[in-house]
């Protein structure tokens, strides 16, 4: 029932050329997936990247947006500006955000709720570091970050949300949780899905796994019953291997 989705986050690199050429070359590639295929690259080259996969099946994705409609908010973006470039979807509370932005559970919900009132697919993240993880909290952080953007919205909502699981501890580490840790974790945001909004959300859904996926770990990770797709960090920024991982079925 769910279609899985490679979602690649360039973060704060590449420039307008540099963005132009990825796309272009991912563009070329994609076909014949058996996934969808997204690429978030930063403000700067939003358009262009919109433009170079225009009419292919690669849709662009930002990679955060303010929960005001306008205002004086020096340095940020709104929805409708998001769509006035033909975004599609916006990733919202990235542990990046959280860490380094003081980003909170109510405000990624917040913006879960806007992104899904304007028309856009939030790619809502969440996830553990390793502190909490060794201290046996993994289940309590995720889930109290779950029910904040599951208690934003209503059922029907909840269908568009994608959620990200992204263990803070495997992105760009090297390390990578392993397929038991990664279906533990997934299955939880799952059935406690379920248990807010009902089997049938639960099962349509998308989580997705982030954290150092890469095309040596990639079939692996598909192949797990609750995993639908990938956060990509480090492995979206050049196009060889980001399409290995686009067609992580010939991995």
């Amino acid at each position: 029932m769910r279609r899985n989705l490679i979602a690649g986050n360039w973060k704060m690199y590449k420039t307008v050329a540099e963005a132009i050429a990825l796309v272009e070359a991912i563009v070329k590639g994609a076909g014949g997936a058996p996934g969808d295929t997204l690429v978030a690259p930063p403000y700067t080259a939003l358009a262009v990247a919109v433009a170079a996969a225009k009419g292919s099946p690669v849709a662009v994705a930002a990679q955060n947006m303010h929960f005001e409609k306008e205002g004086a908010f020096t340095g940020e973006v709104s929805a409708a500006m998001l769509l006035d470039l033909a975004v599609t979807h916006v990733i919202l509370g990235h542990s990046e955000r959280r860490q380094h932005f003081a980003e909170t559970d109510a405000g990624v919900a917040k913006k879960t709720k806007v992104a899904l009132d304007a028309g856009l697919v939030p790619i809502s993240c969440l996830g553990e570091t390793l502190a909490e993880r060794e201290a046996g909290q993994t289940m309590d952080v995720v889930g109290r970050q779950l029910s904040a953007i599951l208690d934003a919205v209503t059922a029907e909502e909840a269908k568009r949300v994608v959620i990200a699981y992204e263990p803070v501890w495997a992105i760009g580490t090297g390390k990578v949780a392993t397929p038991e840790q990664a279906q533990e974790v997934h299955a939880f945001i799952r059935k406690r899905i379920a248990a807010k909004h009902g089997q049938p959300v639960a099962d349509v859904l998308r989580v997705l796994y982030g954290g150092s996926v890469k095309p040596d770990n990639v079939k692996g990770l598909m192949a797990l019953p609750d995993v639908d797709g990938g956060l990509v960090g480090g492995a979206s920024l050049k196009a060889d291997s980001f399409l290995k991982l686009v067609h992580y079925d010939k991995a």
